[in-house]
């Protein structure tokens, strides 16, 4: 089976927020893009927040201008679909957090979209990476599979975490 393989971080020297899903699904991947699935509330919740509108250029753009990064816990994985519980954890390969956190020193916040997400990253990154001062933070998935909570309780949920940000 073929691994399905994330993209680089979209963070500027300066991002003070992190924020991490599991691993770009499958029409992620075939987009070259993070949160493409139309459903997903990843872009309409950031349009909410801080006004992040236009093309997939743009939209990185803004996000970097309010001081915000976006990547995946996951650099690679077996995953047949795009579903979450579907990523087979013995196949994982982590990001380089080291690195990352290296070269954006103001990250405060690391916001985790979804469970998967944070669940990947207390297993495979929190044993190895020293990230003494950093808030950690889980947020409600903004995929449309998780649809048990409506839209307006992941905007809420969001806008309390990055309110501060």
């Amino acid at each position: 089976m073929e691994r399905s393989r994330g993209f680089p971080p979209v963070a500027s020297a300066d991002a003070r927020s992190l924020i991490l899903g599991s691993l770009p699904g499958a029409r992620s991947i075939a987009e070259q893009q993070y949160y493409a699935h139309p459903q997903n509330a990843f872009w309409r919740i950031m349009r909410e927040l801080f006004g992040i509108t236009g093309d997939y250029e743009t939209r990185c753009a803004q996000l970097n201008a309010n001081g915000i990064a976006l990547w995946d816990v996951l650099h690679s994985s077996i995953r047949p679909g795009s579903m979450d519980a579907d990523i087979k954890s013995d196949t994982a390969a982590v990001n380089d957090f080291a690195g990352f956190f290296s070269a954006h020193p103001n990250i405060r916040t690391v916001a985790f979209n979804g469970k998967k997400a944070e669940q990947l990253f207390t297993r495979f990154v929190v044993p190895d990476v020293r990230i003494a001062g950093i808030r950690r933070v889980a947020l409600p998935s903004t995929s449309p599979a998780y649809a048990s909570m409506p839209f307006s309780g992941k905007l809420n949920a969001w806008r309390d975490a990055l309110a501060n940000e």
